[in-house]
């Protein structure tokens, strides 16, 4: 039995669809909300919770209705075409709304210069937000001026007595003490200059996005429009997802879905990269570009998402490929077509030991993804405020290390078992934020891109295994409600972790890793307890076929 990557990888362009657009979502509307919009931590973390509220309903619903659904083009094929294109008009549709608010925010911005132009009073120069950078500056200097001039007269002092010691031997302690003196001097000046930075964009940002919340309550349109087209734009996103994540598993015979996630999970991580890499193009990272017009990116993004749709649609044989796995599965006695002949005489009930996995297995999805999905949330805000980083880098980064991932830790699946796997996944996750928890602005950026590689790896571990898991207990007329289930799970937990990761931030941004890592731990507490789902490796014929082969 030998896995068909060309198939998988075709089927795996609806996966890709999605990704590309989560990818998107996950870093730019956070960005949106908190900068044009001047919204809080908690309450953007609130509207990004959006698409998990809805996907909780939404994705058992219409993978259910996807099982029961009978077509010429497959039971998943005609969701994922009509809702890719509806989300796709949506999605450059947004960046109406999102430059209705900028353009409000300029005029307010220009009519308040003219104010102070004609002599207005202070007053008005306080709503203005170039001056607001001003009145910080002058707050930055009232904070450290009285300590700088000491550290200069400290430098001045030193050099001087160092100029005045060149007729002392060269390998004198006088010499060696001087310079001990001039470099703690020195570091002291670069401390308090690093901090200056620091407070100083700590408030500029803060100025910001005060006044850009208080344009949004003054005119608070825009901010109604953004959210109504997100709104109908998630629930296109969220009638199609459940279908085209059942769709691999369907046109893959079960002990080659790992390996089949694997793959899917690669074209997944290829979607994450160039998102970034278009991003890095777009300057979408940079702090100048925080009030940016993002109907070129998101236009861009559209289109390849149609492109992917169009070769999906013109090359995917849905109906073909599943009876085709069906067949394989009869030849290994694995066949779902015997289980939904079982399924309709009588329905098939879990075992206690399946059910009680199934419960852990899906708390264990539940605290991962509050853990993880904290971090991406919350990042693109983070790196720019905390690290003072371009996001992209260290995403990239990290996206380039789970590509190189996939193939040996599905392998790795195949030889220990997929829970062992998921743990030494949960084991790196955890080791990646434990270091995240002590990065500022002053660390290395190859440590930042290590804790992401790390992240990335073991987040990989995880994805490609937990899902076959979940799948591996239903039978194949409900491998839909069984995605169902899964994405329920994340889903709820997404619901959870941008609203508090943002009630963290809001009370300290550098909160967000050890909130994280504490979810990280629980998932690992709870995996234990997992005793069903793994499969039973067939016997390999050949070195190629431990490639060909799942668990």
């Amino acid at each position: 039995m030998k896995l068909n990557y060309k198939r998988v990888l075709l089927v795996g362009l609806a996966f890709f669809i999605i990704q590309l657009f989560w990818q998107t979502y996950d870093t730019i509307i956070p960005k949106i909300l908190n900068d044009k919009f001047g919204m809080s931590q908690l309450l953007s973390g609130i509207i990004m919770s959006l698409d998990n509220l809805l996907a909780l309903f939404m994705l058992p619903l219409f993978g259910t209705i996807s099982d029961r659904t009978n077509t010429k083009w497959g039971r998943r094929k005609p969701f994922i075409i009509v809702g890719t294109v509806v989300a796709c008009a949506l999605f450059v549709t947004l960046t109406v709304s999102d430059n209705l608010q900028m353009k409000h925010i300029n005029e307010s911005v220009n009519g308040r210069f003219d104010a102070v132009l004609s002599g207005e009073d202070s007053e008005e120069r306080r709503d203005v937000l170039g001056i607001l950078y001003d009145e910080n500056c002058a707050r930055v200097q009232q904070a450290f001026e009285p300590q700088i001039p000491g550290v200069k007269s400290q430098i001045q002092v030193t050099r001087e007595l160092f100029v005045l010691s060149g007729n002392i031997a060269p390998d004198s302690e006088r010499v060696a003490e001087f310079r001990n003196i001039l470099g703690d001097a020195e570091n002291e000046l670069k401390a308090y200059i690093n901090r200056l930075q620091e407070f100083y964009s700590d408030l500029t940002v803060e100025a910001r996005q005060d006044y850009a919340w208080r344009q949004t309550v003054a005119s608070p349109f825009p901010m109604i429009l953004f959210v109504g087209i997100l709104f109908v734009l998630l629930l296109a996103m969220s009638t199609f997802r459940s279908p085209a994540v059942a769709l691999m598993p369907d046109i893959t015979p079960k002990p080659l879905r790992s390996k089949g996630n694997a793959v899917v999970n690669m074209l997944s991580a290829v979607a994450i990269a160039l998102v970034i890499i278009l991003g890095m193009v777009f300057g979408t990272g940079k702090a100048e570009n925080a009030l940016m017009n993002y109907l070129p990116f998101f236009a861009t993004i559209a289109g390849i998402m149609l492109v992917a749709l169009a070769v999906f649609t013109f090359t995917v044989k849905e109906k073909a490929w599943a009876e085709e796995a069906d067949r394989i599965n009869a030849e290994y006695n694995i066949s779902n077509a015997e289980e939904e002949a079982l399924a309709k005489q009588h329905k098939r009930h879990l075992t206690k030991g399946e059910l009680r996995s199934l419960i852990f297995l899906l708390l264990s999805v539940a605290f991962w993804f509050i853990g993880y999905n904290s971090v991406q949330s919350k990042y693109s805000i983070y790196a720019g405020d905390v690290l003072g980083l371009d996001y992209n880098t260290a995403i990239l980064f990290g996206g380039a290390l789970t590509m190189l991932s996939f193939v040996p830790l599905a392998v790795l699946s195949t030889k220990v078992g997929r829970k062992k796997t998921i743990l030494i996944g949960i084991g790196m996750l955890f080791s990646s934020f434990l270091i995240g928890c002590f990065l500022r602005n002053t660390s290395p950026a190859w440590l930042i891109n290590i804790v992401f590689g790390l992240s990335g790896i073991g987040w990989t571990a995880i994805s490609i295994n937990s899902f076959p898991m979940v799948v591996e207990l239903a039978t194949g007329s409900d491998v839909g409600r069984y995605t169902g289930f899964y994405y329920s799970a994340s889903m709820a937990a997404q619901i959870v972790a941008p609203v508090l990761g943002g009630v963290f931030m809001d009370i300290r941004k550098e909160f967000l890793f050890p909130f994280a890592t504490v979810f990280v731990v629980l998932s690992f507490i709870t995996m234990i307890f997992v005793k069903h789902g793994d499969s039973k490796p067939l016997p390999k014929k050949g070195i190629l076929d431990n490639l060909g082969d799942g668990d």
